[in-house]
């Protein structure tokens, strides 16, 4: 079959990833603990619905960094995993560059990469090197395409001390950037990464952000990322997309959620040594947990310019900062409303 017949002409170009009411349904057996639960169940297993994901739609355009967001259990993998075609969905459509992801076809998946920060791709007790061998094979990369790839993971990401350690002996760190050197081998255009900073400390993460902020702008590759680490999303994605209980719940910029959510802006303020520092009139006190010696101000956002106007009248100020409140404040404020 000629592969434009497997594209859907009423996709434009630019739009890379369309979700249009997608649903996934799990049954989930369950039982009572005990040893006649046990037997019982091996006559009659009882089941339950689990709706893991629930009638979600949303697109991505080419290039795009997009956060995905949500709790523990909220659908997130279970979309990835539906979108590089490791699942089939109950009901819904979806297609990544024209492509349906689960009937898998060659060329789809020689465009697309999932990256599971929880899951090892890597062969365990053979070097790093090994393995990527392994997946030139596998993706059939010329001899010269492939070294001239790994030349360039290799400045990315540092990758030269470490492919010739057998993968055990690797520390996390170092195992997630062979991991991402594994996945972006065969030059996709598709990132699904699932939560590829877990685990490692501040310098690996910040790392591993300005790698795929350097990816996207050399290769203009689209990507659709989740992470517990707001520092990530902050600094990778102008746009997220945020679900619960399996349903989408936002798509839209962090600053608007933000807006929308939270209208509020902290004022930190610091006072002379001496000055009577009861500043709670003019807004709600909030814990300074940077311990910078400023006291923090809790205040409508329309009301800033009035209230930073009355301290710096009233007080002898000696620092004055603006600041919104923390993007994960506002994560967590947002999935309990």
């Amino acid at each position: 079959m000629p592969l434009d017949t497997l594209r859907d002409p009423t996709i434009p170009a630019t739009e890379t990833v369309v979700v249009e009411s997608l649903s996934k349904t799990f049954q989930v057996p369950e039982r009572e603990g005990g040893f006649g639960a046990a037997v019982r169940s091996f006559f009659r297993r009882r089941y339950r619905d689990v709706h893991a994901v629930q009638r979600v739609s949303f697109r991505i355009r080419a290039g795009e960094i997009v956060g995905f967001l949500g709790p523990n259990g909220a659908g997130k993998t279970t979309t990835l995993k539906v979108l590089s075609g490791l699942l089939y969905p109950s009901s819904g459509n979806a297609q990544v560059l024209g492509y349906t992801p689960w009937e898998r076809n060659t060329e789809f998946l020689r465009a697309i990469t999932l990256v599971m920060g929880q899951r090892n791709r890597l062969s365990w007790d053979i070097p790093a090197a090994d393995s990527l061998l392994l997946n030139q094979a596998i993706y059939r990369i010329g001899d010269e395409e492939y070294r001239q790839t790994l030349a360039e993971l290799d400045e990315l990401l540092e990758l030269s001390p470490i492919l010739r350690k057998p993968v055990r002996n690797l520390s996390l760190g170092e195992r997630m950037k062979c991991e991402l050197a594994a996945g972006l081998l065969h030059r996709p255009r598709v990132l699904f990464l699932d939560e590829p900073t877990i685990g490692l400390d501040l310098t690996a993460q910040a790392r591993i952000r300005a790698f795929l902020r350097e990816y996207n702008r050399l290769t203009g590759a689209t990507i659709l990322l989740t992470s517990h680490y707001m520092a990530d999303v902050t600094a990778l994605c102008e746009r997220i997309l945020m679900i619960h209980h399996g349903e989408l719940k936002y798509d839209g910029g962090l600053t608007e959620l933000s807006r929308r959510i939270a209208p509020v802006k902290l004022i930190g303020v610091a006072l002379p040594n001496g000055t009577p520092g009861d500043l709670s009139r003019y807004g709600q006190i909030m814990p300074n947990e940077n311990d910078n010696g400023k006291q923090l101000l809790q205040v409508p956002a329309g009301d800033v310019a009035a209230i930073t106007a009355r301290l710096l009248s009233d007080y002898a100020v000696q620092d004055l900062t603006i600041e919104d409140p923390p993007i994960e404040d506002v994560i967590a404020r947002a999935f309990n409303e």
